[in-house]
């Protein structure tokens, strides 16, 4: 502590396993230059949302005449213009009931519209109970059609999976 103003920096250091802490003022911190001069301007994420939403930045094929305001969630009923001015969502449907306008800007912004990156524990699990769910279909149709060579390919792709769900 510097001064007898109220600390809103906490700063901690250790160094050779021994913990110093040292807490200051706003005024304290820029004088030791630990804070820029002048805070920058803080982003307004609902401004950023609205630009990056705005009808005429997403592409919609010639050939479609519906106006992006007008979509609406079917579940919740959050309008295309509802969720423009906040933001954010009402309910898990509306990625679903967006679609159309959600692809083209986490195409742009991510440069995909798939998820590549880890896994929550939670989630893996799930996603490889679908994944035995669907190959379990997959060789039921290959039985099906008689085509015993895919049947026999999954069946031992099923079995691994099951294997190293046990062991894991």
């Amino acid at each position: 502590m510097f001064c007898d103003n109220e600390a809103t920096m906490h700063l901690t250091d250790i160094v050779n396993k021994k913990k110093r802490e040292a807490h200051l003022c706003e005024k304290c911190a820029r004088e030791k230059n630990l804070l820029p001069e002048e805070p920058g301007q803080p982003i307004d994420l609902k401004a950023l949302v609205s630009l990056m939403m705005a009808p005429e930045a997403v592409p919609i094929a010639p050939t479609t005449t519906a106006v992006p305001i007008a979509l609406n969630c079917p579940k919740c009923g959050l309008t295309y213009a509802a969720f423009k001015g906040e933001g954010r969502f009402g309910c898990a449907h509306d990625y679903e009931a967006f679609r159309s306008i959600l692809e083209p800007l986490l195409e742009r912004v991510h440069r995909s519209t798939t998820h590549n990156g880890k896994i929550p524990a939670v989630g893996r699990v799930a996603a490889r109970a679908a994944k035995l769910i669907e190959l379990r279909a997959e060789m039921s149709a290959a039985i099906g059609t008689e085509d015993y060579e895919q049947a026999a390919r999954l069946r031992d792709l099923i079995r691994e999976m099951e294997a190293e769900g046990t062991a894991g």
